[in-house]
């Protein structure tokens, strides 16, 4: 079995409809600059609120990935 090293970065993703979605909007921005992303770790959930409701999350997390060769 190879050995990895990780390097992480901390990012924070919305969405008006929900945490997942959230999610997914930070890794899909994230991938068009960083390459071989293998995990994250969520931080922090947070709820941005307007007129006593939910307008939208963030979902802070750590994303890491392998370095290249």
């Amino acid at each position: 079995m190879s050995e990895h090293t990780y390097k992480s970065i901390e990012l924070t993703g919305s969405s008006k409809k929900g945490i997942e979605e959230a999610v997914h909007n930070a890794l899909a921005r994230a991938s068009k600059t960083v390459r071989n992303m293998r995990w994250i770790e969520v931080a922090s959930i947070r709820g941005h609120v307007e007129k006593e409701k939910i307008a939208h999350w963030q979902v802070t997390m750590k994303i890491g990935f392998t370095l290249e060769d």
